[in-house]
């Protein structure tokens, strides 16, 4: 697969499907770019999807410094538009992924069109904590890769989910066979725990969309008005039933509202 080279000189390795308007989908905590493969042919059909596996995942680079941060990885996924001649995209993050976009909003402006923020929240300091149980599963995901698959099952989508659609927990399996070293894990929890954009979110001038499963314990639904209400004119959709997982388990309605808000906010491309 194709690479690039960031500006501190970590390598990270991408994937573009698709054509039309540039679309960034940007991973969460410790996934590479296959955590949008269930997905990605819905926005390939209509955009330039451009996925890549963040540092410390994946073919990429695995630093352990400098410390990683979702502004770090924000710089990242810049550094890969300027490696394609891309001047302006869309981007549509979920969990870590959507603190990620939350920086290009707030720090490279001129560099997005519409945002999509799923599953996310602002940062501890202003948002609302997963529950201590979950949290502890998070930072420290059980080593063997059955149990990690069915702790992961168990808070991305729900028991009916999972029993009607094995080819899930195949790719799941395939995910925990491909675990990131235990450092990155670290690093991206804590990048991701150290996130606090409070103060800047008023600063966002993108079209924003925050969608979020109504049953998410991961990334507590009690996030998504916090972050609507604050971000200037941002629309918010809760997924009736919806966990973590929202984007697959309910891949009918989660991307068509996605794809239904991107189509209202084209890119102004010269």
């Amino acid at each position: 697969m194709p690479d690039f080279q960031t500006p501190d000189g970590v390598t990270l390795g991408y994937q573009i499907d698709g054509d039309g308007e540039p679309l960034l989908l940007v991973s969460g905590q410790g996934a590479d770019r296959r955590m949008w493969d269930g997905v990605r042919p819905d926005f390939a059909a209509r955009y330039r999807v451009v996925t890549w596996d963040h540092r410390g995942t994946g073919v990429s680079d695995k630093p352990e410094r400098p410390p990683y941060s979702t502004r770090g990885f924000a710089a990242d996924a810049v550094a890969l538009l300027d490696h394609l001649g891309i001047g302006r995209a869309h981007a549509y993050g979920i969990s870590m992924g959507g603190r990620i976009v939350q920086w290009l909003g707030v720090e490279h402006p001129d560099r997005v069109g519409a945002l999509v923020l799923g599953a996310t929240t602002p940062g501890n300091a202003h948002g609302v904590p997963r529950p201590a149980e979950v949290d502890a599963l998070m930072a420290d995901p059980p080593s063997d890769p059955d149990e990690r698959v069915r702790f992961h099952a168990r808070i991305m989508v729900g028991p009916a989910y999972v029993a009607a659609h094995p080819e899930y927990l195949d790719r799941m399996r395939e995910a925990a066979e491909r675990p990131i070293p235990a450092f990155a894990q670290r690093l991206h929890y804590r990048a991701s725990e150290e996130h606090d954009s409070w103060d800047r979110l008023p600063e966002i001038s993108a079209p924003t969309l925050v969608i979020h499963g109504d049953d998410d314990r991961v990334n507590v639904t009690a996030n998504a008005p916090l972050l609507a209400g604050r971000i200037p004119g941002a629309e918010l959709h809760l997924v009736a039933g919806g966990r973590h997982g929202y984007f697959e388990e309910f891949r009918p309605e989660a991307s068509s509202v996605v794809l239904g808000f991107l189509g209202r906010h084209p890119l102004d491309l010269p």
